[in-house]
């Protein structure tokens, strides 16, 4: 279970690279590709601001949430949901 980036995709949609993305909203490529990775836990809504301003999406668009088959049913405690 966890958040998955789908910044590639909007980046494609877009006609963009991720260096490209990078200039556009001032921030190094080693965190750009670091977030593309899924490597950080979090993100400021200002990062995620500008990148949805540069490439004309949503948050959304570049994050999304997905259960695990095995998770699906069960909480940190191990009890049914």
């Amino acid at each position: 279970m966890g958040i998955k980036v789908t910044l590639d995709a909007q980046l494609q949609r877009a006609g963009m690279t991720g260096k490209d993305l990078a200039e556009a909203i001032d921030l190094s490529q080693t965190q750009l590709s670091l977030f593309r990775s899924g490597k950080v836990k979090g993100i400021r809504f200002a990062t995620l601001a500008a990148m949805c301003a540069a490439l004309g999406c949503q948050p959304g668009d570049l994050i999304r949430f997905e259960l695990d088959g095995e998770d699906a049913g069960d909480t940190d405690e191990g009890e049914p949901r």
